[in-house]
């Protein structure tokens, strides 16, 4: 391959830089994403090694700002970057209007390209199927309901015909499914059995544990920010005290809490087994959540109604990130909270020294564990 002028070089990191993903550059230049990674390391260590001058230290800036905000999107986004591609391509298409197309493929790992292709197919959405379809759903929506949720898509569809609207079984069992209208009548077994589960309590306030990823403990708080309220959902791992995952919403749903878990579980992995204690919020009480825990091979566990002492440990450190963290500064945006949040969330593991853990820092002493384990 030909080599290329040190110019043309910097001019791609230039470019990156600027908000062009390493994909879209690879398939630009016709180079492999790895010769780009290398040019943006190799600017990296020269900066680093000479001194730095206004344009420079302008390039580093922007590189962290971009890297601040990929952090922001996939703290808030609805998945991961290890997401389904069809989750991954919904969710760009959702935040498109709030931040920049390259940035958000380049969060998600996904090329330009196929995003846009997406978009392409999914132009029917303007279509007079999709007019249809928005014209469906209030009537669909009405029989459903009236049926007091036993009808399932064919009795839906007998009674559209009836009525005289020519619509196809597949069609409104698409529209039911998107809108989540089940019949009650497929699963009120598991319903029933689901609400009159045990609600136990495992831990009773023993808040310790024999080695990493065997007790999760969470719990959610708000931040009022302006006329907004932010909710904050944390897992910490009660053996290190880790905080191993944490996500922000505007919204106090199910969505939040099972998002900050499935983030947790995608990095940590741990065996089968698990116990998972939290309050009893709807958040953590819903069948949803339930099923989600359950299919990763957790158990649950709750605090008593009304005894916080159940679930001391998430509550303690809540009073910590408040007090040496977010009482402290006065937020002009929630880019500004997340970053902010996230900036603690790494001092709390990396650097603050725990006392529970003989004033080692969480990571040291999940580190301390690991060494054990292999002498």
């Amino acid at each position: 391959m030909k080599k290329l002028p040190r110019k043309k070089k910097l001019e791609i990191v230039e470019k990156y830089l600027c908000g062009n993903s390493v994909i879209n550059l690879s398939n630009e230049y016709d180079l492999a994403r790895s010769t780009i990674y290398s040019f943006i390391k190799r600017h990296h260590e020269e900066i680093c090694n000479h001194p730095v001058n206004l344009r420079d230290f302008t390039m580093l800036q922007k590189m962290k700002e971009r890297k601040d905000l990929i952090v922001h999107i996939l703290q808030t986004a609805p998945c991961t970057a290890n997401a389904p591609l069809r989750e991954k391509l919904q969710a760009i298409k959702d935040l498109s209007g709030k931040y920049n197309v390259n940035t958000l493929c380049e969060a998600f790992e996904v090329s330009k390209g196929t995003y846009y292709n997406h978009v392409l197919r999914s132009k029917g959405e303007n279509s007079e199927t999709q007019r249809r379809r928005a014209m469906l759903k209030p009537i669909i929506e009405e029989i459903f309901m009236k049926s007091n949720c036993t009808f399932g898509a064919g009795k839906v569809t007998a009674v559209l015909k009836d009525r005289g609207y020519v619509v196809s079984e597949r069609i409104v069992a698409e529209i039911m499914h998107s809108n989540e209208w089940f019949s009650v009548k497929s699963n009120a077994k598991t319903l029933y059995e689901y609400s009159n589960r045990k609600k136990e309590n495992i831990l009773r306030q023993n808040f310790t544990a024999s080695k990493p990823n065997e007790i999760w403990v969470s719990d959610i708080t708000y931040f009022n920010l302006g006329f907004r309220k932010y909710y904050i959902c944390v897992i910490l791992d009660l053996y290190s005290r880790k905080i191993i995952a944490c996500k922000i919403s505007k919204h106090n749903s199910t969505t939040l809490t099972k998002s900050t878990f499935n983030f947790a579980y995608a990095n940590r992995r741990p065996e089968e087994g698990l116990i998972f204690h939290s309050d009893n919020g709807s958040n953590y009480t819903s069948h949803a959540f339930y099923t989600c825990l359950k299919e990763c091979g957790a158990k649950q566990s709750f605090s008593r109604t009304n005894r916080p002492h159940d679930n001391a440990v998430s509550e303690s450190f809540f009073k910590c990130m408040k007090a040496e963290e977010l009482y402290r500064y006065r937020y002009k945006s929630e880019r500004e909270l997340v970053i902010s949040l996230n900036k603690y969330v790494d001092f709390y593991n990396q650097e603050r020294p725990h006392t529970y853990l003989g004033y080692m820092t969480p990571n040291k002493y999940e580190d301390l564990y690991k060494k054990t384990c292999t002498s």
